[in-house]
């Protein structure tokens, strides 16, 4: 029977048990590896509830520095009876699947093209520790043991690991590096070799290992943000969270002890963003962080925020829906809702990150955008940036960087018989001036409303003060265009008539995929979206290319409705690539999908073509 055999380029799959301490073992078999040198991604899904359900930890390693899903499983390390069949079903052909072999499993229990690698952990764990729930952590320890030993891990990297864990607990540390040594030494001693192997490299280099999350709430220290009103909700909890710990250590005054920030758990979404709106409007950086169920509640003071234009900044790290959903699985299906969040003609921008890196850096650029634009933005990551650690370049800022205010008037000016209408477009860009309270004495007030006014704020229900007012607003998303993040273009090695456009989360895998089409021939220019409202370079992109496939991880296409109408495009150039399923998009997916696809338009008529690849993408 063939196996599988690669160095430095395989994935491995744990499936346990939530709660069951796997996922600290999990992410130290993936951190050692890095530490060896060896990119590795990392993807953590798990269940919405506390302990009990299944839960997956899948680590791609990846010498090339691939960091999206690849597809496919090349060891199972199965914890979990529950999920038996499935997680070994999912392992490719000459694959590896690692068990606990305490019970004695009936051969219809494995299949024949898989090399099967029973170790006795429930065993030699009952018969090492009396307490049940060391048995069941250190059972996690055993097979990380196991694994380092079979792929040739260097066990002082884990070692190293450890003592950076427990420093100041030595009595921890002993215990884990003698399970950790139990397992190598069972795996040497009982255990055929493999085909899978960690070699060290230097493939790392500078780069860290960061979650979204955290990356995003620094990017909003960095970016000026002293308050912060957020109601929990996964997957977007830990953004605020981080953003008290960074506040805790960068925004307290040395010589008072005196914190410079608030930071307030509301008692739900509609506070929290409420609050968020009246600090922006007091001249307050502010944010709140959330996910598509707390969009929905917000919409209406979004709505007010849009039309009062006050700066807001929304960090909507995106799960599954709708309603509750997929509280715990990945997509990118709220692009509309944020797009077009409010009733009436509402536009807002938005910010689309690839990687923890551009979390950091377009929180900031968020920041800066809002007070620019005087306008609610959203920042749009998602589950599969937010919550996995990812490899990114390091955090970089320059502390010669000035924050962007955009039009606010001084006492002077006003003291000067400067002429101040709040919503008077002065330039022709779309964006009035505003004042902060308590500027001026006597001169620069207004008053702020959600109902139409004139120029100078004056109540109006005219149709002419109405139309200047929503015109302009259109004015400013217009100057927004040239503001926001601009795409990113990877040109073909040759001249092609197609292209594709993708987003967000989806850039690694599609990074893959983009190179494994070019082997079999199939090229494509590529143009990685940042930001909304679309920069002219995208319609530029769309015009030279008969056909242009739309990678998202939705089921209704979203970002491909956004380009529809808002460039007017045809429809029938723009071909759909969907994945939905909850768990983040895969390259060999992608791959699949757009070869299908040309090879249908090859060999069929291009209407019947375009219909059934669309149908088999979905």
């Amino acid at each position: 029977m063939k196996r599988i055999e690669s160095v430095n380029d395989f994935v491995v799959k744990f499936a346990n048990v939530n709660g069951s301490g796997s996922a600290s073992a999990n992410e130290l078999f993936a951190k050692a590896i890095l530490r060896m040198g060896v990119p590795v991604s990392p993807r953590n899904i798990f269940p919405s509830n506390i302990q009990g359900l299944p839960t997956w930890y899948e680590a791609r390693v990846c010498e090339k520095g691939y960091l999206g899903r690849r597809g496919g499983v090349d060891m199972m390390v199965a914890m979990n009876p529950q999920t038996w069949d499935a997680d070994v079903a999912e392992v490719d052909p000459g694959g590896y699947l690692f068990y606990d072999s305490t019970r004695q499993l009936p051969p219809s229990s494995f299949r024949e093209d898989l090399h099967v690698i029973g170790m006795p952990l429930t065993a030699i764990c009952n018969a090492t520790y009396e307490d049940a729930r060391q048995r069941q952590l250190f059972k996690n320890i055993l097979y990380v043991g196991a694994l380092s030993m079979l792929l040739g891990m260097d066990a002082q990297v884990i070692e190293t690991l450890f003592s950076e864990q427990y420093r100041g607990k030595e009595r921890l540390l002993e215990s884990n590096v003698r399970a950790l040594n139990a397992g190598r030494e069972f795996a040497r001693d009982h255990l055929d070799p493999i085909g899978l192997q960690v070699r060290a490299s230097k493939k790392v280099g500078e780069r860290i290992f960061v979650d979204g999350n955290s990356a995003a709430a620094l990017g909003c220290v960095y970016g000026g943000a002293t308050v912060a009103a957020w109601y929990p909700i996964t997957p977007s909890s830990s953004v605020a969270e981080a953003f008290q710990k960074y506040c805790s250590k960068l925004r307290v005054e040395p010589s008072t002890g005196m914190n410079k920030f608030a930071i307030v758990q509301a008692e739900d979404e509609i506070a929290s963003i409420g609050m968020v709106v009246g600090a922006g409007w007091n001249g307050a950086r502010a944010f709140t962080a959330t996910s598509g169920p707390g969009v929905s509640l917000m919409t209406e003071f979004i709505g007010l925020a849009y039309f009062a234009e006050i700066p807001v900044t929304i960090i909507n790290v995106q799960r599954g829906g709708p309603s509750t959903g997929m509280p715990t699985r990945t997509q990118q299906a709220d692009l509309l809702s944020c797009a077009y969040a409010s009733h009436g003609d509402t536009k807002h921008v938005l910010l689309f990150p690839e990687d923890p890196h551009e979390c950091f850096e377009h929180a900031a650029a968020a920041l800066d955008l809002a007070d620019r634009l005087q306008t609610p933005v959203f920042l749009m990551t998602d589950l599969d940036i937010g919550m996995n650690q990812r490899l990114c370049e390091p955090l970089q800022w320059d502390d010669a960087r000035q924050y962007d205010r955009g039009k606010v008037m001084t006492a002077e000016e006003l003291e000067a018989g400067k002429d101040f209408g709040r919503y008077k477009d002065v330039d022709g860009d779309g964006i009035p001036w505003r004042t902060l309270p308590g500027t001026h004495p006597t001169r620069g007030s207004y008053f702020t409303r959600g109902t139409t006014r004139d120029p100078y704020a004056r109540y109006s229900e005219r149709g002419p003060d109405y139309i200047y007012n929503v015109q302009r607003l259109l004015k400013k998303f217009e100057t927004a265009a040239t503001l926001v993040p601009q795409p990113v273009l990877r040109k073909a090695a040759r001249k092609t008539r197609l292209g594709v456009i993708y987003f967000g989360s989806t850039s690694p895998a599609m990074n893959e995929a983009l190179d494994s089409l070019t082997e079999v021939g199939i090229h494509l220019d590529a143009l990685r979206l940042r930001a909304f409202p679309f920069p002219e370079s995208v319609a530029q992109f769309l015009a030279e290319h008969e056909s242009v496939f739309v990678v998202e991880q939705n089921r209704d296409a979203q970002m491909r409705s956004l380009l529809v109408n808002e460039l007017e495009v045809d429809p029938s150039r723009l071909v759909r690539v969907l994945h939905y399923d909850g768990t983040p998009i895969t390259a060999r997916f992608i791959t699949e999908a757009i070869t299908d696809h040309v090879h249908a338009e090859a060999s069929t008529p291009k209407r019947k073509a375009r219909s059934t690849v669309q149908e088999q993408a979905v």
